[in-house]
């Protein structure tokens, strides 16, 4: 796979951040103790199903107060109203930032959300350690994130087989091809193209577009970052693609309920 990683990067830096933080919630919360608190918690939503209902956009509405490449976007919207309002919009699932540094988020957002609606829920953080995925699951989280760029073929490997085990599903992020071929062998079922270049934080909507034909039948493709417009959502879906997560454009209007309510309307006129 690719390595993304330059020293000094915004994901270098997140990542080793990450570990900081669970080093020392592990320490305060064994995962044995982590992982009875899963197994204790209500069943899980289906995931790759709700982004897999035909005839439909399916958008994954996110949650995201702040983001290392625009500083903060709206941090004055609590995780629940957020969520209804998503909800009443016609949202497919939910995405909660739970990174706390450079994303503003909580795990606490997830509860809260996810208690809010009966849409599932996806964890999105940066994932370094199994540990997290048990945290996930034992706060309500119905499917986890994990990042091929941020992990080795084997963490990736072990990390896929933890989410089964706690009752996760998978949405594995890739960012070009051979992270896709990584993806892949792995056995990921549900797959997404993030556009935005990890190094530069630049955006690119053609990173989806040239690995929508390489992402097999039967794996849920899901195009991610950079998504605005309802033409946008049409290109992907065209190109192949069932999902589409949505959250820095929805975050930043006056009411992201009715922002996703316009997007989904206009990406559903014919072009």
């Amino acid at each position: 796979m690719s390595d993304p990683r330059g020293a000094g990067s915004v994901l270098d830096r997140i990542l080793e951040r990450t570990r900081e933080r669970v080093a020392a919630g592990s320490a305060r919360r064994p995962l044995a103790e982590v992982r009875a608190a899963a197994l204790g918690a209500p069943p899980a939503r289906p995931f790759a199903a709700a982004l897999s209902r035909p005839g439909r956009v399916n958008v994954i509405a996110e949650h995201k107060r702040r983001s290392p490449s625009r500083g903060s976007i709206r941090e004055d919207l609590a995780p629940a109203d957020v969520a209804r309002r998503y909800a009443e919009a016609g949202a497919a699932a939910l995405s909660v930032l739970t990174e706390p540094e450079s994303f503003g988020g909580r795990l606490e957002h997830l509860v809260e959300a996810r208690s809010a609606v009966s849409l599932p829920a996806l964890r999105k953080d940066f994932v370094v350690d199994e540990w997290q995925l048990w945290e996930a699951r034992a706060a309500g989280a119905d499917a986890a994130l994990l990042i091929v760029a941020a992990l080795t073929s084997a963490e990736l490997a072990r990390f896929l087989a933890a989410t089964g085990e706690a009752g996760l599903e998978a949405l594995v992020e890739v960012h070009d091809r051979a992270e896709l071929d990584c993806a892949l062998e792995a056995g990921a079922s549900v797959v997404g193209v993030n556009n935005r270049d990890l190094r530069t934080l630049e955006v690119r909507l053609e990173t989806s577009l040239d690995l929508a034909s390489d992402i097999p039948d039967g794996v849920v493709a899901v195009a991610e970052s950079g998504l605005r417009t309802g033409s946008d959502l049409r290109r992907l879906r065209d190109a192949g693609f069932d999902a589409f997560l949505v959250g820095e454009s929805l975050m930043a209007s006056p009411d992201p309920g009715a922002a996703l309510r316009a997007l989904l309307e206009t990406a559903e006129v014919p072009a």
